[in-house]
């Protein structure tokens, strides 16, 4: 895997992965994930501990918004890239006693064949994940790598149409996009839609689950981890 740089998006922990294409007059060939890699490389340290358990990949006609998911036992980290079309990735931070909760941030993540390069986004336990798909491709495929198995009972969401989701962190021209997609009357589900506001979930007692640095993640055992600073 060539990786050409790790940067960090204005919440630090989530991070951004770019590697590299090899092309010529065929297409192109690209290795976007190698274990020894993520296990060794100095500028990957954050992943260094972590496992990967599961692959999933989705479809998404243009107009679709999804989330805002999260996980708890196990905790879930996702590694996120466009294989097809354009992704707009959304990230919002719901630890408890973060400085930057109920912040939500935007990554483009256009598939763009043509660039020398691609991305990966990484979003840690600690954050709920959305995909939004503005108009464009008319169908966009995305790829995610998870740190923790599916389990349904455990899981909630925020709706992305939440009022109280601070939008403050997040490009103008993608959250343009955003709006235009509500605008038109977005392709949600019932369940999305009728998520938690950030006030909501905060005052909920299953939001002890996550507590700004006061756990790590774990690969699929679900316990939490407490550093020492918290005791």
């Amino acid at each position: 895997m060539k990786v050409l740089a790790v940067s960090s998006l204005p919440i630090p922990e989530v991070k951004v992965i770019r590697f590299g294409r090899f092309a010529d007059h065929r297409g192109y060939f690209t290795e976007h994930f190698r274990q020894s890699d993520f296990q060794t490389h100095p500028e990957l340290a954050f992943l260094r501990e972590v496992q990967f358990v599961q692959c999933n990949e989705s479809l998404s006609k243009a107009g679709t918004l999804r989330g805002l998911h999260f996980q708890w036992n196990p905790y879930v980290g996702k590694l996120v890239r466009a294989v097809a079309g354009r992704l707009v990735d959304l990230v919002l931070d719901i630890r408890l006693g973060s400085p930057t909760l109920g912040k939500i941030l935007a990554y483009d993540l256009p598939a763009a064949p043509e660039r020398s390069f691609a991305d990966w986004i990484w979003i840690p336990p600690g954050f709920a994940h959305g995909t939004l798909f503005p108009a464009g491709p008319e169908v966009s495929v995305i790829e995610y790598f998870c740190t923790g198995q599916y389990n349904p009972a455990c899981e909630a969401s925020i709706s992305p149409l939440a009022p109280d989701i601070d939008w403050s962190l997040c490009p103008p021209e993608l959250h343009r996009d955003f709006q235009a997609v509500v605008a038109a009357g977005p392709l949600i589900t019932d369940k999305d839609r009728g998520g938690f506001s950030v006030a909501q979930w905060t005052r909920d007692p299953r939001a002890e689950e996550f507590v700004y640095n006061r756990y790590a993640v774990r690969s699929v055992d679900g316990e939490r981890a407490k550093d020492a600073a918290a005791g």
